[in-house]
């Protein structure tokens, strides 16, 4: 028999939350894993359909899940409704260009496009380590990267792997950390300490 709900108490980074049943009754423990076709991530507040078992300790836990009606569009309208790949790439082809217009030192290109590659590596492994249980790289890390120049990279991944960009509290930051590193860039060329 197959139940209707939605899921409650999402912890993204442990990968678990609970689903209470439409009509009332016992909430069931819902996994990652327990995802049949995992389009994308599940959040608080989507519905769900799924069967019931017991664990060992008659716990109740919601098994062969699927996202049910409206659940599964929302992900694909706001996965295209930021153009990420576009951003990064038009971010380091900007560099490029002021690198040719002799404005930054190339210095300061291979250093975006190395944080840039470090922060895809270290998003890509994240999201490796979340899918298996791993240890995962700590968001404060993530956003320190984004920081330090590597945002476009960052911004790839995000939507290669479709990893922390439905996050909404660790978008907030990201998207502060890669404006404060473009307006420290700003502010450093207007003074004409990186011309080439």
């Amino acid at each position: 028999m197959r139940y209707l709900g939605r899921i409650i108490d999402w912890n993204d980074a442990k990968g678990f939350g609970f689903v209470t049943p439409n009509g009332g009754g016992d909430r069931a423990f819902v996994h990652v894993k327990a995802f049949e076709r995992q389009a994308r991530r599940p959040v608080s507040g989507d519905l769900i359909s799924y069967a019931v078992q017991r664990d060992a300790k008659a716990r109740i836990n919601a098994s062969a899940v699927r996202f049910a009606g409206a659940g599964a569009p929302p992900a694909a309208t706001s996965r295209s409704e930021l153009p990420r790949k576009a951003i990064a790439v038009v971010a380091i082809a900007l560099l490029f260009a002021e690198w040719l217009l002799h404005k930054i030192p190339v210095e300061v290109v291979l250093a975006y496009v190395v944080m840039s590659g470090v922060a895809f590596f270290a998003y890509a492994f994240d999201k490796s380590a979340a899918r298996s249980g791993r240890w995962r790289t700590p968001e404060s890390t993530l956003h320190l990267l984004g920081l330090l120049g590597g945002w476009p990279g960052a911004l790839l991944a995000q939507d290669m792997f479709r990893h922390k960009s439905r996050k909404a509290s660790f978008q907030a930051v990201f998207w502060i950390t890669a404006v404060l590193n473009c307006c420290a860039l700003a502010f450093v060329l207007r003074d004409g300490a990186l011309r080439g």
